[in-house]
């Protein structure tokens, strides 16, 4: 059972906390936990995702998903910085 209690915005609290523990940034453990809720997790599972891992992407596309994103501070970030920030915003 869940630790916290994430408001009605977290339908499966459970994986939700699983994928953060894992390193998942809150918005795409949101956003897998919800797909599950409605469609299953075997059905999310299959699907998968399809974005190479933050560590492949160059530091310029790291930039243009944090703006897209409001994070502050990210130009004068350095890669590992930004993909921390990225999974942790």
């Amino acid at each position: 059972m869940p630790n916290k209690d994430h408001g009605p915005s977290i339908k499966d609290p459970e994986l939700y906390e699983e994928l953060r523990k894992e390193g998942e940034s809150k918005e795409k453990a949101a956003r897998i936990a919800n797909a599950a809720a409605a469609e299953g997790r075997s059905a999310v599972g299959r699907r998968g995702g399809k974005a190479e891992p933050y560590e492949e992407w160059t530091k310029e596309e790291l930039e243009e998903r944090a703006r897209e994103l409001g994070i502050e501070g990210r130009s004068q970030m350095t890669k590992d910085e930004l993909i921390d920030a990225l999974r942790n915003h």
